[in-house]
């Protein structure tokens, strides 16, 4: 979606259940989180779009203070359930208060966020020397269950402005647009020394149960009327029985990320 920080309606839909967004998402990768924590110049992290607390937490972990900024309150009501504080905001229109930061984070969400205008923000806030890093969940299917996906979805949503046949493509095409466009971002913002890619690569074994229980929490599918998505999940479920009844998926976490210099926004 070329604009996807206008979506607001699909943007604040990942709410609607909160519960199985924090149950059946992933975590992301330790060596990512170390890294970040690494070559930030102190602790305190925000987390820009921070969900159910799942990145936080992780930072949490690894010894950080982490205060999350959330437009979606039943997102958010889970995270401080959770242990994360939380402020109820866009990033945009996010009060910091005076308050500075050693690194910014958005995990999974900085493509909701205005990309000038959030990196703008971040620099706002970030000590010298502070980290901003936004990094995404890069996925391929195996080809079956990616045609099964695209051919159900096709049918029972011949309205949608999305094109799904992305799943069966190589992952790096579908996702590069959104990683130039969060650099560009950076790049524009101001105050930022040359931004960075990191990948880190790893695996995930899905039984159709655990697939199935995470499929609802993507934003092509979480607006969707309960008998369209439950035909989907039909759909899909019977491609995964197909495949004996489980599959690995092949992930990449992929940051784009960028130090803080002295100058820029204020």
């Amino acid at each position: 979606m070329r604009d996807s920080h206008r979506a607001r309606q699909i943007a604040e839909s990942f709410g609607t259940d909160a519960e199985r967004y924090e149950r059946a998402r992933p975590s992301y990768p330790g060596a990512l989180i170390d890294r970040i924590v690494t070559d930030s110049p102190g602790p305190d992290v925000l987390d820009a779009g921070c969900g159910t607390g799942i990145a936080a937490r992780q930072f949490q972990a690894a010894g950080c203070r982490v205060l999350g900024v959330e437009p979606d309150a039943r997102m958010a009501e889970v995270a401080r359930r959770l242990g994360v504080e939380v402020e109820v905001a866009t990033l945009e229109a996010w009060d910091p208060a005076g308050r500075k930061f050693d690194a910014v984070v958005a995990a999974q969400a900085w493509h909701w966020i205005d990309p000038i205008a959030g990196a703008a923000k971040a620099a706002r806030v970030l000590r010298p020397g502070g980290r901003l890093a936004a990094f995404w969940h890069v996925f391929q299917l195996p080809p079956d269950l990616a045609e099964a996906f695209a051919e159900v979805y096709e049918r029972l949503v011949p309205e949608a402005p999305v094109n799904v046949r992305w799943l069966s493509g190589p992952p790096e095409a579908a996702y590069a647009p959104m990683l130039t466009k969060a650099a560009d971002g950076f790049r524009t913002a101001g105050g930022f020394c040359d931004s960075e890619e990191w990948r880190f690569d790893w695996e995930r074994t899905y039984t159709r149960n655990t697939w199935l229980d995470q499929l609802p929490t993507i934003g092509l599918l979480t607006r969707l009327p309960q008998d369209r998505l439950a035909e989907i999940l039909e759909g899909v479920g019977a491609a995964v029985d197909k495949l004996g009844g489980s599959f690995t998926m092949r992930y990449s976490t992929v940051a784009v990320t960028a130090t803080r210099n002295g100058a820029g926004p204020s």
